[in-house]
């Protein structure tokens, strides 16, 4: 009990934050790679007509107003695209929760598919750049809703991994984080 007193009246823990690096070159490069693999299971007359939707947790609108979200996104996309040489992209939200009296930010993927089916698309390549690792909401949002969405309208899904593990990403988080020990 004593060791639990001295704790509470000491010094509280400090918390670092990495620089942002939703621009960084590790970063694109490990979302590129990941895209261009997703882009193979495409056949090759379609592949550079194919929509990529580059996909993002959606937030409430008031909140994406006050915050550099959504341009961070659309950098990191339009990033991606430029390395690919791939002019067709655009981006999506997704996992949308909350009061539905409160407006989000849109297009849902679910949508967006729906749009581009309409539009002739006749396969599409979700991106799940909002989100670094495979958990649950990109599985559920990406590979079972926006996949059916997609079978609904007769489109071709496919889907980018998340740069997770990618060496690229690995490599970026460690430089950053050795920078922020530095100074």
């Amino acid at each position: 009990m004593a060791e639990a007193r001295e704790r509470v009246g000491a010094e509280a823990p400090t918390v670092d934050f990495l620089h942002p690096w939703f621009d960084h070159p590790g970063f694109i490069e490990a979302q590129a790679d990941r895209v261009a693999a997703a882009l193979e299971a495409v056949p090759a007359a379609q592949r550079w007509d194919t929509p990529l939707i580059f996909t993002a947790h959606s937030i409430p609108a008031a909140m994406a107003a006050r915050s550099p979200y959504v341009a961070q996104l659309t950098t990191s996309a339009g990033l991606v695209a430029a390395r690919l040489a791939h002019a067709r992209w655009s981006v999506a939200y997704q996992s949308r929760s909350g009061d539905p009296g409160t407006p989000w930010l849109e297009p849902d993927v679910t949508a967006m598919i729906r749009g581009l089916a309409r539009q002739g698309a006749g396969a599409v390549v979700a991106v799940p750049i909002g989100f670094v690792c495979d958990h649950i909401e990109v599985l559920y949002d990406l590979d079972t809703e926006a996949r059916a969405a997609a079978r609904e309208v007769g489109v071709a899904f496919h889907r980018a991994g998340t740069v997770m593990d990618h060496p690229a990403f690995i490599r970026m988080l460690g430089d950053l984080v050795r920078a922020g020990a530095a100074g």
